[in-house]
Order: C-alpha cells, then sequence, then structure tokens
C-alpha cells in the first residue's frame, strides 16, 4: 500500500498547487434610473464604493440623480449622511421625493473637517449612503475614501467641479453633468464606459 499523506502535510511540502482565492463578482445597487441602469456594466451603483459626480455648477440635476437611491434606502430603514452641503437641503421637497427624514443627517463641517468627516462616516458602517462636497481633495484623498466606502460596505458619493474631468480617478464610476441635465458616464466598473449620454429627466 502506498504511503498515506494528509493535504496538509502535501501543502507545507508545496506537493500541491494551492490557486488563488476568486473574489467574488462586483456588484451593484439600482440608481433608480432605468436607462442609466440598462447602461452601465453592472446594472447601477457599484456597492461598497466611491462614485465621483462631476459638475459644472450647483443644482444641475445632482440631487435629482440621486434622490431615488436615497428615498430607497431610507424608507428601508437605512441611514444616510450628507457631509458638508453646499446648501441647506429643504426637508418638506425631500420628504415629497420620498425620502425618510428620520434616516436622514446632514453634517456640517468646516472645510479643513470635511474630507476627513467624509472618510471617517463612510468607513463607520453606520450608513448606507454617504454624500460630500469636499472643497479640497486630491488622488490621494480619494483614494482614502474609496477604501472607506470598501470598509465600511457604504455607497459614496463625491459631488466635485467638472474642472477635475480630466484627472486620474481612483473611484468605482464617474458621472459627468452638464448644463442641460445629461449625464455622460466617464469610467464605470465591470465594462467600458458607454458612449451615449442620458438626460436625467427622461431616467425618472
Amino acid at each position: 500500500m502506498g504511503q498515506v499523506l494528509a493535504l496538509s502535510d502535501l501543502l507545507d511540502e508545496r506537493r500541491v498547487w494551492r490557486g488563488r482565492p476568486v473574489a467574488p463578482p462586483p456588484s451593484a445597487q439600482p440608481t433608480g434610473h432605468p436607462h442609466l441602469d440598462a447602461a452601465l456594466p453592472l446594472g447601477g451603483w457599484p456597492e461598497h464604493a466611491l462614485t465621483e459626480l462631476l459638475l459644472p455648477a450647483d443644482g444641475v440635476g445632482e440631487l435629482d440623480l440621486l434622490i431615488p437611491t436615497l428615498a430607497r434606502l431610507t424608507t428601508a430603514g437605512a441611514h444616510v449622511a450628507l457631509i458638508a452641503p453646499p446648501y441647506i437641503p429643504y426637508a418638506p421637497a425631500w420628504q415629497v421625493r420620498g425620502v425618510d427624514l428620520s434616516y436622514l443627517h446632514v453634517l456640517d463641517a468646516q472645510p479643513k473637517q470635511a474630507l476627513w468627516a467624509f472618510e471617517q462616516t463612510l468607513r463607520s458602517g453606520a450608513c448606507a449612503a454617504v454624500l460630500g462636497w469636499p472643497s479640497k481633495v486630491d488622488h490621494h484623498g480619494l483614494r482614502r475614501l474609496q477604501v472607506a466606502a470598501d470598509a465600511g460596505h457604504a455607497l459614496g458619493f463625491v459631488l466635485r467641479d467638472r474642472k477635475h474631468a480630466e484627472e486620474a480617478s481612483p473611484a468605482a464610476l464617474r458621472l459627468e453633468l452638464d448644463r442641460d441635465r445629461q449625464v455622460r458616464v466617464r469610467k464605470c466598473r465591470g465594462g467600458p464606459a458607454p458612449t451615449a449620454s442620458f438626460a436625467i429627466a427622461s431616467l425618472h
């Protein structure tokens, strides 16, 4: 009879190829806009990741893009945080759009602390989604936000000036909005970015 060896012994002696663990495929959450979901390779917002919204100005439709997701999350009892928004949210309008205000939190922070507060809230795991408007954030800062979103299993949304569109970014998804409420996908996880742009109004 041949010698019987334990599998652990064979592995220790490097006589069996162990291979590498296979990471689970990335998943997504619906954006609330069917046309956009259909265009994105993952079918929605990348989970546990950072999405970057590049804006030419405030109020070009960025909240219309996000509120369906925020309404879905808060009505399911999940917490959502806004970090240093440029304007005080008008609560009745958010409520009419379906956001449960008891799960919506607004954190005011000075510019020097806003990025830190954004990162810590993402990392905490207390919120399903965190929106932030950091006045200054570089590639390293965005990378920290991406890692924090992954660690906290949260959807992270960073809203920035469109002048940063040509810069490299570690965000899993980058969307550029223009003044005509058109959305262009500049980068997306899971496959090539769609070439067509989408009107926010038509996504409802």
